[in-house]
């Protein structure tokens, strides 16, 4: 086969490979006028044909193509061999065509590339074409202007990949449903957009997952191996592979480098529309209103449109007074004239007028050193104005912190003096009409005290027969105050029956609720409920006192018909009653002396009503339970009034073993021997409870101090009084952590007023507050209340645990100390034995 022959694989005229694209151009009806040219020239240009089926390089990948001429069939060379006679002038209507083959995929996957046209030598070598450019060639031939550019832009075109489109994409987070969309490269592999996630939601790449209609995706896949085509949208769906340790949030910030994306249909043209993709570029910026207008006709708003752009912020100014003002800074710099001028002088030939000349004499002369002394001088007095502006402020600023305290102060005082005489107001009806058992302790308290005055007045002035006179009478006097308290306390005990009463079948007739969950009250009522209500209708009726005949007559009526749906001897009973008022009613017997009847009808329906059988919904609220077996639970016998109670009944102290007396027989003793009013050491204790609330360091020692351990450690260890100011009015001190790091304990606190109790949980250091001798003092007593209540077991136990603490702190403390000691004494033993050895040797020593 000679050299110049041309030869044709399988598939030469086209390119077989699905990786070789064709981009071909039709130029139509280009004509030119040039001498040689033949019309219906066919050009054709392979850039990057792989006949060997190596991979793409670099700048194959990166979209870029290397272009070599190629020559064109045998016929077609012998047809441009015929065609010089042809009329240059004659219009060609023949179309050029430009042929491109580009490998854009190569040979993937390792299969080898399919050939096209090649020329062959005689030995079956493939003959490479001559080293020209593509540029050379077009610079060679003439060609038209236009069709130069028309090549230009396929070559442009030609740089840019189909790998480089971009795609919509919509990943739906899952579990939380929430769809993230923004453009992605349809050539880049999905592990970058696994990275972009990975950062979005802050786990790690790799418990990520990507599906698509159910087919899980590979890192190595792009959005091509997906059937995705520029400008299209895909939907992709993203799962954490660890959901426990990396679970799926919903995304509240922005892939960086990545927007959200939008698709807008824009008319073009008559019923011509184009898609355009649109950005969305998410700020956090309330844009303000900036006004606008109003149609008069149509009613449309319209308001002026703001910038996207975020206002810059103005720099704050940290420190507006600053001494950096009076400081000069130099600086040296040349500068030029932007502009240049001359001037003109008269001379001879010239004149210029002198009419508009001024006259300017040099002032008087003086040094730097006097022009540094005239701006000290300004200086000072700037700085003279501004100290006193600086001192004005300071003053008006102490004036009116002074101000304020004294407001406070005075306040203080009218808000202390309005409590202490409300507190006057209150003790003072509680002893004219006292309602409950501390009332009734602060009235024996204050006869106690009353009594022992009057003994001391009588000892100190009486003897022998006048003596025991004033004390008969005196004792006289006792029995008759002790009577009058007695009265009060049966008219008080009568008054709570009675709102006892109310409140029981208050609670049992009150309907059902609940609060739904938009705080709304739901109230039901059950015929349990409707069944009390009634019962609770027909007791106030009754115990109604001033009504006439007729209305009592309904009343009793009533009475009978409901006690009648049921046969016991209760209501035989009942029934007889009502029999027994409505004939002496009847018989004309006053009110009066039907009172103790009225009395007993009343109080045997109100046994009617707390049977359960008779109304089921009092059975929630008996005290005693209706169950005989529960009666041997928490039952206690007490040795005073031989009863058996049950376990609410007993005050225990923490130092008791046993029970021995319930709470009735303990203020029953108390008021026949001691007296004494434990309403001071209640406020007290109270106090401490709340006051260790507030802290909520799950405080354990406070809860367990009973009325009696606190009263032997505020009169036996504090001795009823502050310790800073010796106050001994109870109602104005409270029991208050010594060291508010710790929890409360005997041995953690400290007795003071409220003012001083506030002064000293201030305090952020005891040795900054307090002298030695006063903390000496404090410690001495904590020793004392150790001592005490260490005998308790519970405390004990406590007691234990801290004595550990403070011995494991104290050693820490002490191990520093100790290590300096132990250098200290090393040093001077070994001090010592150089000052024992002889001078010869320390002399050889040192050498």
């Amino acid at each position: 086969m000679d050299q110049g022959e041309e030869i044709n694989d399988e598939g030469g005229k086209e390119l077989a490979d699905t990786g070789e694209t064709e981009a071909t151009e039709t130029v139509d009806d280009v004509t030119e006028e040039h001498p040689g040219e033949t019309t219906g020239q066919t050009t054709r240009m392979t850039a990057g044909v792989s006949t060997e089926g190596t991979q793409l390089d670099s700048k194959e990948q990166e979209g870029w193509e290397e272009q070599e001429y190629g020559r064109g069939t045998k016929e077609e060379s012998m047809e441009r061999e015929k065609s010089p006679s042809r009329d240059p002038e004659t219009p060609d209507t023949k179309a050029k065509k430009v042929r491109l083959w580009g490998s854009a995929q190569g040979t993937q996957d390792g299969l080898p590339g399919k050939r096209g046209k090649r020329r062959l030598t005689k030995e079956g070598a493939p003959v490479e074409p001559p080293a020209r450019t593509f540029e050379g060639l077009l610079s060679q031939v003439p060609v038209p202007e236009s069709y130069l550019t028309k090549i230009k832009a396929i070559k442009e075109a030609l740089k840019t990949t189909v790998a480089d489109f971009t795609a919509t994409v919509k990943v739906m987070l899952i579990p939380v449903d929430q769809i993230v969309t923004f453009n992605f490269k349809i050539g880049v592999l999905l592990k970058q957009l696994k990275a972009h996630f990975s950062e979005l939601l802050q786990i790690p790449s790799r418990t990520i997952q990507l599906t698509y209609r159910g087919r899980v995706l590979k890192d190595s896949e792009t959005l091509m191996h997906l059937g995705v085509k520029p400008e299209d949208t895909v939907n992709l769906e993203l799962v954490s592979l660890n959901p426990t340790r990396y679970p799926i949030k919903p995304v509240f910030r922005k892939i960086h480098g990545v927007h959200d994306v939008i698709t807008v249909r824009v008319q073009t043209g008559a019923k011509v529309y184009q898609d355009i993709t649109v950005e969305i570029e998410r700020i956090d910026f309330h844009k303000p209103f900036l006004g606008g207008f109003r149609h008069k006709i149509t009613g449309t708003e319209y308001h002026n449109a703001g910038t996207q752009t975020v206002p810059k912020k103005a720099p704050v100014k940290m420190n507006i007074f600053s001494r950096d003002t009076q400081t000069v800074t130099e600086r040296k710099k040349l500068i030029a004239t932007t502009s240049r001028t001359s001037t003109q002088m008269t001379k001879i030939g010239v004149y210029v007028s002198n009419m508009t000349d001024k006259l300017i004499t040099p002032g008087k002369y003086f040094t730097a050193a006097q022009y540094h002394a005239r701006r000290l001088a300004a200086v000072i007095v700037i700085q003279k104005y501004y100290r006193r502006w600086h001192a004005k402020k300071l003053v008006e600023r102490l004036r009116e912190q002074k101000r304020k305290r004294l407001e406070w102060e005075i306040q203080e005082k009218i808000r202390k003096e309005k409590e202490k005489r409300e507190w006057l107001q209150r003790d003072y009806e509680r002893r004219i009409n006292p309602q409950t058992n501390d009332d009734f302790e602060l009235l024996f308290h204050a006869l106690e005290v009353w009594r022992q005055e009057q003994l001391k007045h009588i000892d100190d002035n009486f003897t022998g027969a006048k003596r025991k006179a004033a004390l008969c009478e005196l004792l006289e006097k006792e029995t008759q105050i002790i009577a009058s308290i007695g009265r009060q306390r049966i008219r008080a005990n009568n008054q709570k029956y009675e709102k006892s009463i109310f409140s029981f079948l208050d609670k049992c007739s009150a309907p059902k609720m609940w609060v739904s969950f938009d705080n709304k009250e739901t109230l039901m009522d059950t015929q349990y409920t409707i069944r009390a209500r009634e019962l609770q209708d027909i007791y106030n009726c009754i115990i109604i006192k001033n009504i006439c005949d007729d209305e009592r007559l309904d009343v009793l009526l009533t009475l009978k018909h409901t006690v009648k749906e049921h046969e016991c001897k209760l209501t035989q009973d009942i029934l007889e009653l009502i029999d027994r008022e409505v004939d002496l009613m009847m018989r004309g017997v006053k009110r009066c002396n039907l009172e103790g009847l009225r009395k007993r009808i009343a109080t045997l329906f109100l046994q009617y009503i707390k049977t359960p059988l008779f109304n089921p919904e009092v059975a929630r609220y008996l005290k005693v339970p209706q169950d005989p077996t529960k009666f041997y639970k928490n039952i206690y016998f007490c040795r005073s009034c031989e009863m058996y109670l049950p376990s609410t009944e007993f005050s225990i102290s923490s130092t008791s073993y046993h029970v021995s007396r319930c709470r009735q027989c303990c203020m029953l003793d108390n008021e026949a021997r001691q007296r004494e009013a434990f309403l001071k050491y209640k406020v007290l204790l109270k106090q401490l409870y709340q006051s260790e609330a507030d802290y909520e360091d799950d405080s354990k020692i406070a809860y367990l101090m009973q009325l009696q351990d606190l009263q032997y450690l505020i009169e036996n260890v504090w001795a009823s009084q502050s310790v800073l100011s010796a106050w001994d009015d109870l109602y104005d001190l409270v029991i208050v952590r010594w060291n508010k790091t710790q929890e409360w304990a005997p041995w953690n606190c400290i007795l003071l007023t409220k003012d001083e109790a506030d002064a000293h949980l201030k305090m952020k250091s005891l040795e900054e507050g307090y002298e030695p001798v006063f903390i000496h003092r404090i410690k001495h007593k904590h020793i004392l209340a150790k001592n005490y209540f260490s005998q308790i077991p519970m405390m004990a136990a406590f007691l234990q645990c801290d004595d550990t603490e403070d011995e494991a702190k104290e050693e820490e403390s002490n191990a520093p100390k100790e290590k300096e000691s132990n250098q200290t004494e090393e040093e001077k033993d070994k001090e010592t034995r150089l000052s024992i050895m002889p001078t010869p040797i320390l002399e050889d020593t040192e050498a």
